[in-house]
């Protein structure tokens, strides 16, 4: 399936082995990790074509569906379960009607293993059967499609259970001003202009650059260990993103995101929760003094693709700092393919 900007394969949980060693020996051979291009697999060339989505009833009161996600390499053959994926989470409720773990329904409540993080899905139904086409666009895909409307709950320290892991708002990582949020997913967020860049730059021309992925890489790791990440070394979280002042009319920052080894062609959506929770609280390296009094307010990213938008529900915590309830973001799914996928051996 195709979920938002992403694609991968989607299983019931069941229908692959419970030993993880040889569940990551299966889906190394189903992506074809270990190639560029994935060759001798169903991935891609790149790493929002290699993800995987794993299904199974909750046992938990009030969550429909447990979702757990792998992130596998291409060249690498590596299997992460560390992070989640908000983009493959669009697929959660059309996948889990389709293969009968669900009576037909137009919303679901989710449970994101990787996280813990409770997600509630809407989508639409024809009859019995998810509906795919519909007249949503979204940056980064051909076409339109039915509308998904994600809300992530509980998205405060995801994985340190802290907004700001470090203890500040901003700090210098190795001579640049850095902030270090964990909102749906740890990331180590930096001004592009701090680096030499003005923030447009493709993400071709990011990757190509060997220098500054190098440069990026070693702060990334010294944020790792201040986030109590530990060595991160080989782990993709903290992800990170460059933030520089929009260039189209609507938008209120200009994100280039690193996965963290290559730049995203557009968004990551839990990175996206980051960037726009970076926005909204000041004192960060973008936050403004915005208004953040309660209600939702909407973070408008500016991204290689277009556009994504964010709604942050946003309360007045006792200190008087505004305080993230959940986010929402509108997605579209597809299905592409159904059947059996076949390994070497």
């Amino acid at each position: 399936m195709r979920g938002g900007t992403s694609r991968g394969p989607v299983f019931r949980r069941n229908d692959l082995p419970s030993d993880r060693a040889a569940l990551d020996a299966a889906l190394l051979d189903v992506v074809g990790s270990g190639h560029a291009l994935c060759i001798d697999g169903v991935g891609g060339s790149a790493s929002v074509q290699c993800k995987v989505v794993m299904l199974s009833p909750s046992a938990e009161d009030g969550v429909d569906i447990d979702y757990l996600f792998a992130q596998v390499g291409t060249t690498e053959r590596t299997v992460d379960y560390g992070p989640t994926c908000g983009n493959m989470m669009s697929t959660v409720g059309p996948a889990s009607i389709e293969l009968g773990l669900l009576s037909p329904r137009d919303r679901i409540t989710l449970r994101a293993v990787n996280t813990g993080a409770l997600v509630e899905a809407r989508f639409a139904l024809s009859g019995d059967r998810p509906l795919y086409a519909g007249d949503q666009e979204i940056s980064g895909v051909p076409g339109q499609g039915s509308p998904v409307r994600l809300r992530f709950r509980d998205i405060v320290g995801a994985k340190t259970d802290a907004l700001f892991p470090t203890g500040n708002t901003q700090e210098d990582i190795i001579g640049c001003a850095a902030t270090c949020i964990d909102l749906a997913v740890p990331v180590m967020i930096l001004r592009a202009t701090d680096l030499g860049l003005t923030g447009g730059e493709p993400p071709e021309r990011i990757d190509s650059d060997t220098d500054l992925m190098a440069r990026i890489e070693a702060m990334r790791i010294e944020a790792g260990k201040r986030m109590g990440l530990g060595d991160v070394r080989g782990s993709v979280l903290p992800k990170v993103a460059l933030l520089s002042q929009p260039s189209l009319n609507g938008a209120d920052v200009r994100v280039r995101y690193l996965t963290p080894f290559s730049c995203h062609p557009s968004s990551a959506v839990t990175g996206a929760q980051a960037v726009a929770g970076c926005v909204m609280v000041p004192g960060t390296v973008f936050g403004d003094a915005q208004d953040v009094s309660d209600g939702t307010r909407l973070v408008r990213l500016e991204h290689p693709a277009g556009f994504l938008d964010v709604d942050l529900e946003l309360r007045t915590g006792a200190d008087g700092s505004p305080r993230i309830e959940s986010a929402a973001i509108l997605r579209t799914a597809r299905k592409i393919v159904e059947g059996r996928v076949f390994l070497p051996e």
